[in-house]
């Protein structure tokens, strides 16, 4: 029996440890989707105590509270931060088998050297030890350096100005790079009620008047450039599902201007829109060298009561049935056959969209580039140990283990550099296993290149960060 917090965790297997220890445990980190603040690392911000750090803005943590019928004052309301994190003592201790419950102690014990368990029992000790640790020095960028993190990418909207970017790089005592990601949603969603707002905003961000479809996409290339100048070599999507509904330009831009004269949309004319928007944008990624990132398949805000009071990203989303598999293909051979298919990365929240992705992303290809469309990391409630390493077996069953991009944060907390760690071992357990059940050999050499490639080597490469291990 392994013992809990053990250095072994996750590790089952003699051949396992030896893998985890040997290739993948010093291994720097690239964080290359996640929501931290880049200003909080501008101003390197300290944190007062576990509840501010630990709970705060991480909705993963506000589910299993609500679930157990904790009262919402404890969680986004009024009451004290101690009061919070009792809460979440009760909570967690309830949590068997799911992920928060290890990276909670995970984050315990690799930035507060706390080894034993959150409970009620215990809240009292773990509360003083983390706050004597964060009066101490653990600020943001401590915990980045104890994270071994070479590259963090934020996630940024094309008004962002992207100050506390340019403060990062300006800063040469800190040794993260610190890049924008341009994520244009609110530009694609042209069936939300905050379309219209947004575009003024944008208008008023630029100071051009955007009265038209062409304009707009004149702006987003302008604003796309700017991130390129602070660092940008990413995009992303936030889409509720793949669409593909070919229109011509001139069929868009009379959408767009029915929408800006405040007249409503069929939902054939939404999804013309947005298809015509993600051709835009695919080809100019394509033409600046930009990697897209597509995630699909979730279904938001489903407790209307809850996002009336609490709005979005606080925890009252699900897994979408999406059934996108013919509009992704048609979507990603559009781009391919005017050549103009930008490096892809899919993510879907529906993990029976697995085989499906691994197939697709099978059928584009470009020479010299190891997997240039990408399955992409097991994203929101698949970031388990269940879900990481299902995954793991279906992308290796249908592409080459050796080409994948590994683990991200996905989060909008500083501790979750833990799951990389927790990648780390599920994946080394899960290579120990195919080599010992005779599925592959024990080619040392070969074994710790896969390891080092899937960690951090393939990401390095696939975003030409250019950053050395």
């Amino acid at each position: 029996m392994t013992v809990f917090m053990d250095d072994d965790i996750l590790l089952e297997s003699k051949l396992a440890k030896e893998l985890y220890y040997d290739f993948a445990q010093q291994i720097p980190i690239i964080d290359y989707h996640c929501h931290i603040s880049a200003d909080d690392i501008a101003r390197n911000r300290k944190y007062e105590n576990p509840t501010q750090i630990m709970l705060g803005g991480d909705h993963y943590k506000w589910r299993l509270m609500r679930f157990v019928g904790i009262d919402e004052i404890c969680i986004t309301g009024s009451a004290s931060d101690y009061e919070k994190f009792v809460a979440f003592a009760e909570a967690i201790q309830l949590s068997v088998g799911h992920p928060v419950y290890m990276w909670t102690h995970m984050e315990l014990k690799t930035y507060f050297n706390y080894t034993g368990t959150l409970s009620p029992d215990t809240v009292e000790d773990v509360w003083n030890i983390c706050c004597n640790k964060l009066k101490n020095g653990l600020t943001v960028r401590e915990i980045m350096k104890r994270s071994a993190v070479n590259v963090i990418c934020t996630t940024d909207d094309p008004v962002d100005d992207l100050e506390a970017h340019r403060i990062c790089k300006k800063d040469r005592t800190l040794e993260v790079s610190v890049l924008p990601t341009f994520r244009p949603d609110k530009a694609v969603n042209i069936g939300k009620k905050e379309f219209n707002t947004y575009i003024t905003h944008l208008s008023n961000v630029v100071g051009k008047k955007i009265d038209s479809l062409p304009i707009l996409k004149e702006v987003l290339e302008e604003r796309l450039l700017f991130f390129i100048k602070n660092g940008c070599k990413i995009s992303d999507h936030g889409l509720d599902k793949i669409c593909f509904n070919w229109c011509s330009d001139e069929c868009a831009n009379k959408i767009f201007d029915r929408v800006m004269k405040g007249e409503p949309l069929d939902y054939e004319q939404e999804t013309q829109y947005i298809t015509n928007m993600m051709i835009f944008f695919g080809r100019i990624y394509a033409k600046h060298n930009i990697v897209m990132q597509l995630h699909y398949g979730a279904l938001r805000n489903i407790n209307g009561k809850m996002m009336q009071k609490l709005g979005p990203d606080t925890g009252f989303d699900c897994i979408n049935d999406t059934g996108c598999g013919v509009e992704l293909a048609k979507y990603l051979d559009c781009l391919e056959s005017s050549g103009e298919l930008p490096r892809t990365i899919v993510y879907s929240l529906n993990p029976t969209d697995n085989a499906l992705l691994d197939t697709i992303v099978g059928s584009f290809f470009e020479e010299g580039v190891r997997g240039k469309v990408q399955h992409g990391a097991a994203w929101w409630f698949n970031d388990n140990l269940n879900g990481i390493e299902e995954q793991l077996t279906r992308y290796a069953s249908l592409n080459p283990i050796g080409a994948f991009l590994g683990m991200l944060t996905d989060s909008r907390c500083f501790l979750s550099f833990s799951r990389h760690d927790f990648f780390r071992r599920i994946f080394c357990n899960w290579m120990a296993k195919q080599i010992l059940s005779g599925g592959y050999p024990f080619e040392r050499k070969t074994i710790e290149s896969i390891i080092k490639k899937v960690s951090y080597e393939n990401c390095n490469e696939y975003f030409q960060f250019g950053r050395d291990l």
